[in-house]
């Protein structure tokens, strides 16, 4: 990436403020963090029917959403710098292709160790995808549109969420788990067509002196802070998230946990549409809005979680907060690293996915402890320190003024 700084927008020729998005090339990306997110939840819906095709235990099954998420957590960093001198575009087709394979892979076999296999390489290929998108959108655009475009480059996420994983899960409840799967491959195809019709191609770094050692990227002044807000933020997100069906039980809401979700996933893109248009020039306030709003949304759960209104309420502002968080933190991190930002951006990966492992376990033990009441309450202690750290980071991650890199 190069290191030259773009001029301020004000500087800018008049046509150039007005150029349009490359919404095409963009929207390509978001179909690549599309797939990402409906191929590691596809299991979690189609259980039953991937339960009586391989002939296994529910749980062993679920081992087909830990393996892909263990294939993310080991790979981001490791492939993002192998492929660090790549072209950019040989890179994403790389990973669409991991897709194509895996997901082809996971609708033949009828071995339950190969499925595994399987997985863990898709969730590899997901791992290298997530560390490229922002930075990859970033190159897409000056300066002044740099927000914007990796608001849109990131919709594929929620929309996965919101439409994919249901379609998903009627879809295999229709025609079945394994032509679900080949569907998605399907898709992939389609999508590789996408991606050399519409995506432009970048070099990767032209040689290992441009480089930077992940150890110099970890401690450049900025990337920890932002990082400690990435982890504090996505364990009490996940936390009531993973564990949403029985912390909405005690409203009354058990059987109504779709449309839960429903609510969440269309308020999470509005929280996307509203980060791209401030995200370029409030950073550092919409971080602080959003955890801020995220904390008194907690307090509330902890406070009121017995009435269905306070949920339907607190659901949405939670999920309009939430939509713009991939988008705020990834445009900090790119900021903060300036030449490490792919590095950077593929410890954001690890560290997004341990807060997802670490809110499981951390929900089960206090489920299991102090019972579900307990939830809004840890989560509002790890959003307060979130805030802090992110109050805190006033020179370096989360600035009053962004110092932008292209």
């Amino acid at each position: 990436m190069s290191s030259s700084r773009t001029a301020p927008p004000e500087r800018m020729p008049a046509n150039e403020r007005a150029e349009p998005l490359p919404l095409a090339a963009l929207l390509a990306l978001a179909m690549t963090g599309f797939i990402c997110i409906v191929t590691e939840t596809l299991p979690a819906g189609l259980l039953p029917q991937i339960v009586e095709g391989l002939g296994v235990s529910p749980s062993l099954a679920g081992q087909m959403v830990t393996l892909y998420a263990l294939g993310s957590l080991l790979a981001a960093i490791p492939l993002t710098i192998a492929t660090r001198r790549w072209r950019r575009r040989t890179v994403l087709l790389a990973t669409i292709v991991g897709f194509l394979v895996f997901n082809t892979l996971t609708a033949l076999s009828s071995s339950y160790a190969l499925t595994l296999v399987a997985r863990f390489f898709a969730g590899a290929s997901a791992g290298l995808a997530w560390a490229l998108l922002a930075g990859y959108a970033r190159r897409m655009v000056p300066s002044h549109q740099q927000g914007r475009a990796m608001a849109v480059a990131m919709v594929g996420a929620p929309v996965a969420l919101s439409l994919g994983v249901p379609l998903g899960t009627w879809m295999g409840a229709l025609l079945g788990w394994r032509t679900t799967f080949g569907l998605m491959s399907l898709l992939s195809l389609l999508l590789i067509g996408w991606v050399v019709a519409k995506v432009p191609d970048y070099p990767g770094q032209a040689s290992d002196a441009q480089a930077m050692p992940l150890r110099q990227v970890l401690t450049t002044p900025g990337v920890r802070p932002v990082l400690g807000v990435v982890l504090a933020w996505m364990l009490a997100h996940n936390l009531l998230y993973t564990y949403v069906a029985p912390f909405v039980a005690p409203s009354g809401l058990g059987d109504a946990v779709d449309v839960v979700l429903l609510v969440f996933g269309a308020a999470a893109l509005l929280g996307i549409w509203i980060t791209g248009r401030v995200v370029d020039r409030h950073l550092r306030l919409s971080v602080l809005a959003s955890l801020g709003v995220f904390a008194l949304v907690t307090l509330l759960f902890g406070l009121f979680a017995s009435l269905p209104l306070m949920i339907f309420v607190g659901v949405g502002i939670w999920g309009a907060t939430f939509g713009g968080a991939a988008t705020l933190l990834q445009t900090a991190l790119a900021d903060t690293a300036g030449e490490g930002a792919d590095v950077a951006l593929s410890m954001n990966v690890v560290t997004w996915n341990s807060a997802i492992a670490g809110a499981g376990v951390l929900g089960g033990v206090l489920l299991g402890s102090l019972g579900v009441g307990s939830l809004p309450w840890v989560a509002l202690v790890l959003v307060v320190i979130g805030f802090a750290i992110a109050a805190g980071a006033r020179g370096r991650g989360f600035p009053a003024r962004r110092a932008v890199r292209r």
